[in-house]
């Protein structure tokens, strides 16, 4: 049972965590190591620079930056400030940032300096256009990649203390005392794979409360050591990461971008106890895992994908996790339903567990599941239609997922609604179809779509990414033992890797696109 830290917002909980855990670590970040006391101190300072910087309360601050000490400096200084943060895909191209910073009317961004090879800062320049951001009035950089010439206008992160100075500690302790549980906390924009980004608008009670349901679920407390591969940008890595270990006292360990053999020494030399991750990060770990001292961990935490009953077997045989648990979520509801520890593989495998953070799930004529409780998202940004549309006037929030309960309650997540296609009259969901290929030996990743067809309207086509020597006959032979003729695809494309988001989805609106 996860210890209550009695805070309904995000200061709260800081303040309390360095009460209860001060001397602890909380951030360790390669040479950079901060207590918790160390981190509070930090965060007051970035909320005086903010302050200082002209935010107000209630003001939108954007961070566009991997998985750094920096992203959860700059986002709970945001926080503490009594402003809303709006975390930024570190993936997107300058215009697709543009578009999100206009949309969130964002008064400052955190941006880093040069990531992955891209000056991001120089693309959200060059795509604003002659139209700007006239609401964005302060640019602090973060230096990635060693020092950067200076930029007219925009800040570096090692003047952020000199900034800090001008404002007295005295106002941003009361803006933090005057964050309220149902301020909106914080924008985060959902994925969209099916169409163009919302803005989830979200309560400091809420992301505190999926924050605990997830801590409790895995039972992690003040000596856990958590590796954070899931982007801080996205909520399973700022909610069930950074504020998981606010609330529990865990140390954060994060990783700015995912590299196999770099986990695994951090892994050994942090004493990395949890995991969280897409089925794709452990199925990375697992072929150069061989030989390493992985004794510490103990909990893995999966999901978005299919999770095949082997993964999950070889994740306990091999890489020593003690615990596997599968997740289901969203953006609007974060973390609705979640294994718990004891369930066998089976269940793991199958199924997302039962709910939790006080969601009662439900499925409509449909199939579609459908969520209501109090950690249910406040809605879309500026959208009020969309959110009529995804909200029902009895409270249930329509998800677009296909899914199944059995007798326990476990649910189990069988495919979208869009990503349905009908093949000779038939509905083909094909969750259903990748979870039957995903046990055929030699295939390590699967993607099934709906192509058109002169004669049955649409059929399946299968993108398999695969450890060896696999054919196409052999894949329709495994099908047609196991499938009705409607269901197997009908062509395979074998593809190095599938498209995904942050998340782990795969994007299939990329599959068989050459820029895929």
């Amino acid at each position: 049972m996860v210890e209550s830290s009695g805070a309904e917002t995000i200061p709260g909980a800081l303040r309390s965590a360095a009460e209860r855990f001060g001397s602890r670590e909380a951030v360790v970040d390669g040479s950079v190591r901060l207590t918790y006391a160390d981190l509070l101190e930090r965060v007051r300072t970035m909320a005086r620079a903010f302050a200082a910087e002209g935010v107000r309360p209630g003001d939108r601050v954007a961070i566009n930056s991997p998985n750094t000490h920096h992203w959860v400096v700059a986002a709970l200084g945001a926080h503490y400030a009594g402003a809303t943060l709006v975390p930024v895909n570190t993936r997107f191209t300058g215009t697709e940032s543009v578009d999100l910073l206009r949309r969130s009317r964002a008064r400052a961004l955190v941006v880093a300096g040069d990531f992955l090879g891209a000056d991001r800062l120089a693309g959200i320049r060059e795509a604003q256009g002659e139209a700007g951001l006239p609401d964005l009035t302060t640019v602090i950089r973060v230096p990635l990649a060693g020092s950067l010439p200076p930029v007219d206008g925009v800040l570096d992160w090692d003047v952020v203390r000199e900034r800090a100075e001008r404002v007295p500690s005295a106002e941003v302790e009361a803006r933090a005392d005057e964050v309220r549980p149902d301020d909106v906390s914080d924008i985060l924009f959902t994925s969209g794979t099916t169409g163009r980004s919302k803005g989830v608008c979200s309560a400091h009670r809420q992301a505190l409360a999926v924050a605990a349901a997830w801590a409790e679920c895995g039972e992690l407390t003040e000596h856990d050591r958590y590796l954070v591969v899931n982007p801080f940008f996205h909520s399973f890595g700022y909610k069930a990461g950074i504020l998981v270990c606010l609330l529990t006292g865990a140390t954060l360990v994060p990783q700015a971008v995912f590299d196999a053999g770099e986990a695994l020494t951090l892994i050994e030399r942090e004493r990395v106890s949890v995991v969280p991750g897409a089925p794709t990060i452990f199925q990375s770990l697992l072929p150069v895992a061989l030989d390493r001292d992985l004794s510490s961990l103990r909990l893995a935490v999966t999901g978005a994908a299919t999770v095949p009953v082997t993964l999950v077997e070889r994740m306990r045989d091999e890489l020593g996790f003690r615990t596997v648990l599968t997740a289901y979520g969203l953006t609007e509801a974060v973390v609705a339903t979640m294994c718990r520890p004891g369930d066998d593989p089976r269940t793991v495998s199958r199924t997302s567990g039962r709910a939790t953070a006080g969601f009662e799930v439900a499925l409509a004529d449909t199939g579609e599941v459908l969520l209501r409780g109090p950690n249910v998202m406040l809605g879309y940004l500026d959208d009020p239609a969309a959110t009529a549309r995804t909200i029902d006037a009895q409270g249930w929030l329509h998800t677009g997922d296909v899914g199944a309960l059995d007798a326990a309650g476990n649910l189990a997540i069988t495919d979208r609604l869009k990503d349905m296609y009908i093949c000779g009259g038939f509905n083909v969901y094909p969750a259903e179809v990748e979870r039957v290929l995903g046990q055929l030996g030699g295939v390590r990743d699967v993607a099934v779509t709906g192509v058109p067809d002169g004669r049955l309207g649409e059929v399946g086509k299968a993108f398999v990414v695969t450890d060896g020597e696999l054919g196409e006959d052999a894949v329709f032979a495994f099908c047609r033992e196991r499938l009705a003729n409607y269901k197997r695809p009908r062509s395979v494309e074998f593809v190095a890797e599938l498209p995904r988001n942050a998340s782990g989805k795969v994007l299939k609106r990329l599959l068989g696109k050459e820029d895929a």
